[in-house]
């Protein structure tokens, strides 16, 4: 099916992925009732509590297992699911719909609670354009992605991956910034919060630079760069191609290895053939590989203005030694998530029941960024009169 090799690892359905919608399951399975009613003072008094979105459409890519999250999630709220996955995992997709459906009808509820589209006569936008769904939820790469926000007709969660930034501050440390990166890219398939673009503050020395370099490429990172910085540490990147493949000849000389020789800075510098340029549509696309684009910026507000304008804006991150740096951060960055000092990683099946996710949403609406149960509840205020 010419299905792209990035698409065939999301594909899998290794026992790894079908214990973690095992697990899912019964940990929802153990919450309380989907809907409670709370009490709020924030505003003078009176009462609100949440109730079910309605009808929810899941329009996924790949990741079989997803379909199978995404309608516990939906029961759990009290919604009920349309699903429409990628033709490539049709059989897959239909399997575990069918498991979902006996299983609802085992215990007295609604088959229809969960309903697969399975006919492949029904595309995409036809169920994103579907005037009886209430709220579409689209995961999968960036182009199905905003082909489904730019082309339904009902609201649209889009599901963010990747063209995360990290701003590296002046007062940052190192270590931080290059353990930030590799845990991002680590995790589930698709690595939603992967760091793919990178600021560097102007204040840190070529030795630094090069050397978290060399530590990436060693563990099969591309390095890429914009011709500023190309320009201010006098080096010469090669044009930038279109295989993306990561670097099989890192620079041999870095700190992370351990050879007699790597006591000389000049063995710091990787050499020429390991540097890519960056084109410019790049810092506002995912590449959704180990592939890291650099940039110099002069301070902190010219990094926050470059995150604003090209981040995908769901879940950008900073390395800082400075409070008052990491507070501006927080307040002038508008993405829905902001990591100070710590990985991005994202984690679906999380450690708090309320915090498993589908993925993460640069709509503010959504607690945290967070694609789950919150997104699936409706808050509604209640005023009582005397």
């Amino acid at each position: 099916m010419a299905v792209p090799e990035l698409v065939v690892d999301w594909l899998k359905l290794t026992p790894e992925r079908v214990q973690t919608i095992a697990d899912i399951c019964h940990r929802l399975a153990a919450m309380g009732g989907p809907c409670v009613s709370l009490s709020d003072s924030s505003s003078g008094g009176g009462d609100y509590h949440t109730r079910p979105v309605g009808v929810m459409g899941f329009i996924y890519e790949a990741f079989p297992d997803l379909g199978a999250i995404a309608s516990a999630l939906s029961i759990r709220t009290g919604n009920a699911m349309i699903l429409k996955g990628g033709d490539a995992a049709s059989r897959t997709n239909q399997i575990i719909a069918s498991i979902l459906q006996s299983t609802l009808a085992d215990v007295g509820l609604s088959e229809l609670l969960v309903f697969p589209v399975a006919s492949t006569e029904i595309s995409h936008l036809d169920v994103a354009q579907c005037s009886e769904i209430d709220l579409i939820i689209a995961h999968g790469r960036p182009s199905l992605v905003e082909q489904i926000l730019q082309q339904a007709s009902v609201p649209v969660i889009p599901s963010r991956m990747g063209n995360c930034y990290l701003y590296w501050s002046a007062s940052g440390s190192l270590d931080q910034v290059y353990q930030m990166i590799v845990e991002s890219h680590s995790g589930t398939p698709d690595a939603v919060n992967r760091i793919e673009k990178v600021l560097l503050h102007e204040a840190h020395s070529e030795n630094a630079i090069t050397r978290l370099w060399n530590r990436l490429q060693e563990v099969g990172f591309t390095i890429k760069l914009d011709e500023s910085l190309v320009q201010s540490l006098g080096l010469d990147a090669r044009s930038s191609d279109t295989s993306h493949s990561s670097t099989q000849h890192p620079a041999s000389h870095s700190p992370a290895s351990h050879s007699p020789t790597s006591h000389s800075p000049t063995n710091h510098s990787p050499t020429s053939h390991n540097l890519v340029a960056v084109d410019s549509p790049e810092w506002d696309s995912a590449y959704l590989k180990k592939i890291l684009a650099f940039r110099q910026v002069k301070d902190g507000a010219a990094a926050i203005n470059w995150i604003n304008a090209h981040s995908s804006g769901h879940a950008d991150s900073i390395v800082t030694g400075d409070y008052t740096e990491s507070r501006r951060f927080i307040a002038k960055c508008r993405s829905s998530s902001v990591y100070v000092n710590a990985s991005p990683r994202f984690v679906r099946n999380a450690h708090q029941t309320e915090e498993i996710a589908l993925g993460m949403s640069n709509h503010k609406r959504a607690a945290g960024g967070l694609i789950g149960m919150a997104l699936m509840r409706q808050r509604q205020r209640i005023f009582h009169g005397c």
